[in-house]
C-alpha cells in the first residue's frame, strides 16, 4: 500500500480497516486458492516481514510517536508527502487526468514554496486537493491486470502489476531518487519511520482479527480497487449489500464523536 503524507493516509488507512471489518460481518473470509493463487509463498515472506516489524521498525516508530509531539508529525508527514507528489503528478498525466495534473503541479509548487518545503498545505486551504496515484494504478487505467496478491520482501503487500510499477515509482520520486546517497539514505529511513507511525493505530485491529495476514490481504486489495476506480469500483452484489451497514457503522461512530465534543465543550484536532 502506497502511504503518502497528511490526512489523506490515516482516512485510506481507516477505510481500509472499515471495509474489512464490515465485510467479515456479511460474508464469509474469500480464502479458496484462487482468490490468492501464491499464499503458500506470501505467508512466510509475511511471517518475515512481520518479524523485522515486530525488532526493529515498530519499536522505532514507537519511539518517533513517544518523543515527538502530534503537531511536529503532522508537519513531517506533509513533508513527506509533498516530496514524494512528483508521483502523482506523473502518473496523472499518464492516465489522461490532464486537469488533475495541472493542478496537482499548482498543489506541489505551493507547498514547496509558500508552504515551507510541505511542512505547511496551503494548497488544500486555496481549493487544491491531495490525490493519490502511482505507476501500479496507471498500468490499470492502461488496461493491464494488477494479477495475483504477492507479499514483497520488506516492502510488504502488493499485486504483480503494482510490484512491476515500484520501480518507475522509486525512479521519479525524489525520495528515493535523491543524488546524494547520503541525503538519500536520511530521507529514506525517515520516510519509512513516518510511515510506520502513522500505521500504529492499526496495529491492534490487526492483531485481534482472526487471521492478520488475510485481514491485510483484503484491506489491501479493496483499497487498490478504491484507487484504481477514484473512488467508484463498479457496483457488485456484495457492495449493494454492503454500503447500509458501511454507513450506519460511520453515523454511529460520527454520531459518537459528535456527542463526545458536545460533553467536553472541546474539539480535538486530529
Amino acid at each position: 500500500m502506497k502511504i503518502i503524507g497528511g490526512n489523506r493516509a490515516y482516512s485510506a488507512i481507516a477505510i481500509c480497516i472499515a471495509l474489512v471489518q464490515l465485510s467479515a460481518c456479511t460474508r464469509p473470509p474469500n480464502n479458496s486458492p484462487s482468490a490468492d493463487p501464491l499464499e503458500k509463498i506470501n505467508r512466510p515472506i509475511n511471517s518475515f516481514n512481520n518479524g523485522l516489524d515486530t525488532v526493529i521498525i515498530r519499536p522505532v516508530a514507537k519511539g518517533y510517536s513517544a518523543v515527538t509531539p502530534q503537531g511536529f508529525r503532522g508537519k513531517v508527514s506533509n513533508f513527506f508527502g509533498n516530496l514524494s507528489y512528483p508521483v502523482d503528478i506523473i502518473n496523472a498525466f499518464l492516465q489522461g487526468k490532464f486537469e488533475q495534473g495541472f493542478q496537482d503541479t499548482g498543489r506541489f509548487a505551493l507547498n514547496s514554496t509558500l508552504g515551507l518545503a510541505g511542512f505547511l498545505d496551503p494548497a488544500t486551504l486555496v481549493g487544491l486537493p491531495e490525490h493519490e496515484e502511482d505507476f501500479g494504478q496507471t498500468f490499470s487505467v492502461w488496461g493491464i491486470p494488477q494479477g495475483p496478491y504477492v507479499v514483497l520482501p520488506i516492502l510488504g503487500p502488493s499485486t504483480v502489476t503494482s510490484a512491476v510499477g515500484i520501480w518507475p515509482n522509486v525512479q521519479v520520486n525524489p525520495i528515493t531518487a535523491w543524488p546524494q546517497s547520503s541525503v538519500r539514505a536520511k530521507l529514506v529511513i525517515g520516510w519509512t519511520i513516518e510511515t510506520r507511525e502513522r500505521l500504529l493505530a492499526v496495529d491492534e485491529a490487526v492483531r485481534e482479527s482472526f487471521d492478520p495476514y488475510l485481514f491485510v490481504r483484503d484491506a489491501y486489495l479493496q483499497n487498490r480497487r478504491y484507487l484504481i476506480f477514484d473512488g467508484n469500483p463498479p457496483s457488485s452484489s456484495f457492495d449493494d449489500e454492503f454500503d447500509a451497514a458501511f454507513d450506519d457503522a460511520f453515523e454511529d461512530e460520527f454520531d459518537s464523536e459528535s456527542n463526545s465534543e458536545a460533553d467536553t465543550g472541546f474539539d480535538e484536532e486530529i
